[in-house]
């Protein structure tokens, strides 16, 4: 029977999208039945009252917000599907997270009316829910990034992770994958295990972004 959990998203980060790849496959197979909540980075490492943070400059609350309609309009494998296409603009194509153009093509790209990325704007309702999610998943689950997983379909333990470069290559290595890390999760007793990255995630903006950070040495 698959083990219905939630999985935690900020669409800006690489190690959370590479992850979301290998729940997909899981939910493809049967092993989970995954559903999609969000969390925000800029918000975690926002130093000042949060009733200061400003979510018109924010660079990835037009997509979270945009998702949130998709989810409450069409449902979980639609929020799902833009997920996965939002991704591929930004990840693989570098388009910009911020701009309407990526977030509408994205809709399109999934068979969505890009009218949701107006719903949205308009409705400051979206970033509250933005914001609760966040808020719930670091005040209730000690979640502190993402990806985290929460189990129980959202309402049991949490881990934040696995952290993985890429998504495994074969179905079985992921359903072993998920079978740790569902135990551990569940093993109060655990809180970390961590080691250095050996393999970078197969990603052009990934590679683009080292790129220049090496060209500044």
């Amino acid at each position: 029977m698959a083990e219905a959990i939630r999985f935690h998203l900020d669409p800006r980060c690489p190690w959370c999208w590479q992850t979301s790849k290998w729940v997909r496959r899981l939910h493809e197979i049967g092993e989970v039945n995954a559903s999609w909540g969000l969390f925000s980075l800029e918000v975690v490492n926002f130093t000042r009252p949060i009733e200061e943070f400003d979510m018109t400059t924010s660079i990835a609350a037009p997509s979270q917000r945009t998702f949130v309609s998709v989810r409450e309009s069409l449902g979980q494998d639609a929020a799902s599907k833009y997920y996965e296409t939002l991704g591929h603009r930004y990840f693989e194509l570098e388009q910009d997270l911020q701009q309407e153009s990526t977030v509408k093509g994205a809709l399109s790209d999934a068979g969505i009316d890009t009218a949701h990325y107006d719903t949205a704007m308009a409705d400051p309702a979206t970033w509250e829910v933005v914001l609760g999610e966040h808020l719930d998943l670091v005040n209730n689950s000690r979640s502190f990034g993402v990806p985290t997983i929460r189990l129980d379909g959202g309402s049991g333990p949490a881990i934040f992770g696995p952290v993985i470069s890429n998504p495994p290559t074969n179905d079985d290595d992921a359903v072993n994958l998920w079978k740790s890390i569902a135990w551990l999760t569940r093993y109060e007793n655990f809180s970390e295990l961590k080691r250095n990255r050996t393999i970078d995630p197969d990603l052009a903006l990934y590679r683009t972004y080292t790129g220049k950070q090496a060209g500044k040495k």
